[in-house]
């Protein structure tokens, strides 16, 4: 969160990253060499600044990594997946469960009917 001295917008430091998400600063520099998508500008000195964008980031990484049970090698595969676009994997139609219990038979049916009924008629 933004401290009441920066605007949104504004470039953070490692430090105040670190403290805005309560991941240490090394932690963030390991994972700048891990994650080819996390790159803050660095100045002279090699002083990092974060931008908006860096910074969410950051919260993502941590929460795939340490609240959803990613790996490093699994956040590294899903953001590259997600620098690539979407991609249109077909899902194969789900098996009938139970022979079909549970399946509201006629509903269908009559929503078949309509269906032959507006091809029917042109």
């Amino acid at each position: 969160m933004a401290g009441p001295d920066k605007a949104a917008g504004a470039f953070r430091t490692i430090g105040e990253v670190s403290r805005d998400t309560g991941v240490p600063q090394h932690i963030l520099r390991y994972w700048e060499s891990r994650f080819a998508q996390l790159r803050p500008l660095q100045r002279a000195g090699n002083r990092r600044y974060y931008r908006p964008d860096d910074v969410a980031l950051v919260r993502r990484i941590d929460d795939l990594l340490n609240v959803q049970g990613y790996t490093i090698g699994g956040v590294q595969k899903l953001l590259a997946s997600e620098a690539r676009g979407p991609s249109v994997v077909p899902t194969p139609a789900a098996p009938v469960a139970n022979g079909g219990a549970g399946v509201d038979w006629s509903a269908l049916a009559a929503i078949r009917a309509l269906l032959a009924q507006a091809l029917a008629a042109g």
